[in-house]
């Protein structure tokens, strides 16, 4: 079954990858009630895309999707897909975004992949079987130091309280001599870029669950830790995320907690 889910979800992801190729190279038209939040007809077409896939395969399997389809997040067999992850990036011809597909059985991630179309980049992982960029092993950073390592950070849409406490959390770990903070604005990339020892850890203070799934094994199977910004495990929900290597997760949670504490979010 795992290996069978993992060959679904590339087939998925390549089909999306496909369609968010296409409007790249040739246009897209973007929909958008606000100018930092925007939707695209690739998103839309990308999701069914991947959805006749996993259709095809599991009829029966429920998914849930960031576009049209909401299923129950305590579905036993949910299939959690971001049809194009990083969409602000794609609209301004910047060529850093996503597929990100995973299947989640009773809750728990068995499957993820987060699929770069452009660059033909893979990020795989299935449950207990360990994690891969383009077929190779991905292993965490062994940094055991902030002042070693690259930090990744997400900004949520929000440009109140919770972008004002990001802030202030980014200069606390400049204060504490990181070697610097980056934010490339596709969150499944992002913890991947932590999988893989790029980023010693990457937090954001609000994502949704299939801005998260994929990356989340990813992640754990390449020897990481992500809790939600306060430590608690991570819900199949909205939440904020603190994703690190491990030996800097305890570090890390207490500068960020503080800021977490009064970004108006749980």
């Amino acid at each position: 079954m795992a290996e069978s889910v993992l060959q679904v979800a590339r087939l998925a992801a390549r089909a999306g990858g496909d369609v968010v190729a296409r409007y790249f190279r040739d246009g897209v038209t973007m929909r958008s009630k606000e100018s930092y939040n925007l939707v695209s007809d690739a998103d839309v077409e990308s999701e069914e895309a991947i959805a006749q896939v996993v259709r095809g395969h599991f009829p029966d399997h429920a998914l849930m999707g960031e576009e049209t389809h909401q299923a129950d997040a305590a579905a036993e067999q949910l299939w959690i897909i971001d049809p194009l992850d990083g969409t602000n990036n794609f609209a301004h011809g910047i060529e850093h975004f996503a597929v990100s597909v995973a299947y989640y059985q009773g809750g728990e991630p068995q499957c993820g992949v987060v699929y770069n179309p452009l660059r033909d980049d893979w990020f795989e992982a299935s449950r207990g079987q360990g994690a891969t960029h383009n077929g190779r092993a991905l292993r965490v950073s062994p940094s055991d130091s902030l002042q070693e390592v690259l930090l990744g950070v997400g900004f949520f849409y929000d440009r109140g309280a919770m972008m004002e406490a990001t802030l202030a959390a980014i200069g606390d770990f400049f204060r504490a001599h990181v070697h610097g903070v980056r934010r490339f604005g596709t969150a499944s990339l992002d913890l991947a870029h932590v999988a893989a020892g790029r980023f010693g850890g990457f937090f954001e203070f609000e994502l949704a669950p299939w801005d998260f799934a994929a990356g989340r094994l990813v992640l754990e199977e390449a020897g990481g830790r992500i809790t939600t910004c306060g430590g608690n495990p991570l819900p199949l929900s909205k939440s904020s995320i603190l994703a690190s290597n491990g030996r800097l997760h305890e570090e890390m949670l207490a500068i960020i907690a503080p800021h977490f504490a009064v970004s108006g979010k749980q």
